[in-house]
Order: structure tokens, then C-alpha cells, then sequence
């Protein structure tokens, strides 16, 4: 079952999109037997003729309205000739009324689809049931989603996968860097104990969330208006908890980097790490420059912070799309 979700008109949209009749669709379904939102810019159906699909993996919050204002300007900057799309994390979105978070909850608990492993197979299951079969696919990953692609074209060497672009990639030694140190007790240890303040916090009313939030991120001069709604979706309770689960298992899980898998696709990828990003600290870019000489890896020159979608959305898809149109030349 696919719904449409009657709050997508809420994100502001640009008045050019409007006037072409061009507003991105958002629509619920469930994947794996978890509640998966998924947001459409351009067909909201995809036939056989559509031979290229831009495919956005998000990172954790995996709540994909983050990501609107960069996939509404990287689907004009590519003259709304392909389909861009993302989909979010099983069970990182706000259910709509008559919709719960899973289908079967023992199915959900016994494939721990929430986990790590349980996503990785979330998105290949998408794919299988959403993507024509010759359809070509231009995946771009965003931190754990950059994980996430890498084992899905380890596990799938047969997905027709034309290039994919790694935004900020926590690929490898999550719990060591710099955040993972600081967030990895919370996540690991006391998961518990950080549910009570998501909870109280849930039950404000939206108004008060959104006030909230817009004092936390009062620091950024250029917010994103477009991160709002989503944030306040994530202060929903499930959501938040089914994120920071997905949080424990990224530190436990992403240790080592998988080089096999990243030379034999390493055609297809280009990495673009930050310069100053807690996350993926610099000497991560270093490490594997030296280690696979040949890929494409560049360090971000503009001081774009890890979670770019709070105010450079636009400026990071101009990159994206000139490395889309660079792979589609050659």
C-alpha cells in the first residue's frame, strides 16, 4: 500500500516549481514490512522508459525532507530530465493517520529492519519493487548512506549502478572519530535514558517544536527553512528512537574500510569528504588517497559542515549535478 501524504505542501517550495505545475510528491509505503516515506521529484511512478534514476540513500536522521531543498535544485539543474528521488530509512518518518511504523512487528523485530543490516536490505528491497528492471541508477549517499551503497553494490554486484556520489561519507572507524567518541556511550550505553527527554519533547504541540528548534539552530544565519518540518517529525518519538538504534549499530558495525568492494567499483564512485567534519575527520581523506591512489576523492575547499542540508542544500547540489552530467558524457 502507497499513500500520499496530504502535509507535502507544507515544505516551501520554489515559485518556479509551482507555476510548472512541478511539486515534488511524498508518498508512504511500506518496505520490508516497515513504514518508508519516499519523495519524488518528477514522475511519481517510474515506467521501463525511464533509463536513469537519481536515487538519494540519506544519512542518519534518514528522514528524507531534509533533503528537498538539494533535490529540488539538483532536479532543475539537471532540466527535470530525471527522475530524483529519495527514500528514507525504515521507520525514520512520522506515521500519517492510519498508518503504524510496521506491517508485522515480530517480522520487523526477528529482520531487525531497523538495524544496520536490516536498512542496507530496505533499500535493495525498494529498489527490486520501485526501479524498472533497465533502469540505470545514480545513487548519492550521505554519510551512513554512503555505507549503506557500498554494501548494497557488495551485496548486489549485478545493480546497474552508474555512478554514485558520496557526500561526507562515514564509510569506516565511525566510533574513533571525533563525534563517535562523544556520542558512542549515549548511543551504545544509555539509548535508554535518552528516550525520556525525546519523549517529553514529543509531546509538545508541532508550534512549539518548531520554536524550539529555531532557537537550537538560531547560531546559522542561513537555516534552511526546509529542515523544520522535517525536525519536528523526528521529535515524534518513534522516529527519534528508531534513529538513534540505527546510531548504535553504525558505531558497533562501521570499523574497517571495505577497499574490495570500493576498488572494484571504483569507476563508478567519487567521494567528497569535508574539510573540518567531526564525523569524518580529515585524516580519513588522507588515509585512503594514499590507500587507493587512483579514486576520485576531493576535500570539500568551501567549509560546508557534515549536514549540509541546514543551509547549503543548493550550493552542494550544483557540485552533484555537474558530476552527474560529467558521468553521463563519458
Amino acid at each position: 500500500m502507497t499513500i500520499n501524504d496530504p502535509r507535502q505542501l507544507d515544505y516551501p517550495i520554489h515559485n518556479d516549481y509551482k507555476a510548472a505545475g512541478m511539486e515534488p510528491h511524498t508518498d508512504f509505503t511500506f518496505c520490508c514490512g516497515a513504514l518508508t516515506e519516499v519523495l519524488k521529484f518528477g514522475p511519481r511512478q517510474l515506467l521501463p522508459e525511464h533509463k536513469l534514476v537519481i536515487l538519494l540513500i540519506p544519512g542518519n536522521p534518514g528522514l528524507v525532507g531534509f533533503y528537498k531543498t538539494f533535490m529540488q535544485e539538483l532536479h532543475s539543474l539537471l532540466e527535470h530530465k530525471y527522475p530524483v528521488w529519495a527514500v528514507s530509512h525504515a521507520g525514520h518518518c512520522a506515521a500519517p493517520d492510519g498508518m503504524d511504523m510496521v506491517e508485522d512487528g515480530r517480522a520487523a523485530a526477528e529482520d531487525d529492519v531497523f538495524g544496520l543490516s536490516g536498512q542496507i536490505e530496505h533499500k535493495l528491497a525498494f529498489v527490486r519493487k520501485h526501479i524498472p528492471k533497465g533502469s540505470s541508477l545514480v545513487l548519492v549517499g550521505h554519510s551512513i548512506g554512503c555505507y549503506i551503497i557500498l554494501e548494497m553494490m557488495r551485496r548486489n554486484p549485478e545493480l546497474k549502478v552508474l555512478k554514485a556520489v558520496m557526500l561526507f561519507p562515514t564509510i569506516e572507524r565511525m566510533a574513533e572519530s571525533p563525534q563517535g567518541r562523544r556520542l558512542t556511550p549515549l548511543l551504545c550505553q544509555m539509548r535508554y535514558l535518552a528516550y525520556l527527554p525525546v519523549f517529553l519533547v514529543s509531546l509538545l504541540p508541532d508550534i512549539l517544536k518548531a520554536a524550539l528548534i529555531k532557537l537550537v539552530l538560531s547560531c546559522i544565519s542561513s537555516l534552511d527553512r526546509c529542515i523544520l518540518q522535517p525536525t519536528v517529525q523526528l521529535l515524534s518519538g518513534d522516529c527519534a528512537a528508531n534513529s538513534m538504534y540505527l546510531g548504535g549499530q553504525e558505531m558497533r558495525m562501521v570499523l574497517g574500510r571495505d577497499n574490495i568492494t570500493i576498488k572494484k567499483n571504483l569507476d563508478k564512485l567519487i567521494f567528497y569528504y569535508g574539510a573540518t567534519d567531526h564525523w569524518c575527520p580529515v585524516k580519513y581523506f588522507y588515509d585512503i588517497k594514499r590507500d587507493i591512489p587512483d579514486g576520485d576523492f576531493r576535500l570539500c575547499k568551501k567549509g560546508f559542515r557534515h549536514a549540509f542540508v541546514l543551509d547549503v542544500g543548493r550550493e552542494v547540489a550544483e557540485m552533484v549535478a555537474e558530476w552527474i552530467y560529467g558521468a553521463l558524457r563519458t
